[in-house]
């Protein structure tokens, strides 16, 4: 059994934490130490019977050979939590449900949070510090950059490339051969029919940039 603390102490990671049971259920693997978490009211606090530990002040004092997840939606949050965290040398650790179903063609980076429910085909490259939510379906030849979040139930057609620290909504659909640039977010249920432009929400049917931002990228 491998310890484990995950980064975040929100509905997410209380998420998370189910997942590494139901992991567990199937071959045990990790020993879950707790949560690090910014918010110093959290801290004390147990969620699901974890400890929040603390902020990365605690994350520091555990062994080197504990392993950490970033269970943290937001994109630009998240790889800003991933680096302080690389910064005190830690390992990242990738959590797939046991009931997912993938042909052996599918690549999968460090830090991946991979929920029940998702079918993922072949030739599939998955970047560090993706996650996918249950129900997510995703075809052949399909890559998913790092820092990307699917929602619930996003169906991802074959050969599309989503950039790094998107956002796909909830039932969000994204069509054949088609290119999200990077750190956009697609509306829940919006249907992607050509290319996205990087740093744009794009919402509808067919889905049609609204705004454009400007996230942080550290």
């Amino acid at each position: 059994m491998k310890d484990l603390v995950i980064i975040g102490a929100g509905g997410f990671a209380r998420e998370v934490a189910w997942l590494v049971e139901e992991i567990n259920q199937k071959a045990p693997q990790w020993n879950l130490v707790g949560y690090i978490d910014e918010d110093q009211e959290k801290w004390g606090q147990k969620l699901n019977g974890y400890p929040v530990l603390g902020s990365f002040s605690a994350l520091e004092k555990l062994p080197l050979s504990t392993f950490a997840v970033c269970a943290v939606g937001n994109p630009s949050d998240k790889k800003r939590l991933v680096e302080k965290a690389k910064a005190q040398g830690k390992q990242f650790a990738t959590l797939v449900h046991p009931e997912i179903s993938l042909s052996s063609s599918v690549t999968i980076g460090q830090g991946v949070i991979i929920n029940k429910g998702c079918i993922l085909t072949t030739n599939i490259s998955i970047g560090d510090h993706v996650g996918i939510n249950p129900g997510c379906g995703i075809g052949h030849d399909a890559v998913l950059k790092d820092y990307c979040t699917l929602m619930w139930h996003v169906n991802i057609s074959g050969a599309i490339e989503v950039g790094e620290g998107c956002t796909l909504g909830t039932k969000a659909t994204v069509l054949q051969s088609i290119r999200v640039g990077n750190w956009s977010i697609v509306g829940a249920g919006a249907v992607v029919t050509r290319d996205l432009p990087s740093h744009c929400t794009a919402v509808g049917i067919p889905a049609k940039p609204i705004k454009f931002h400007r996230w942080e990228e550290v």
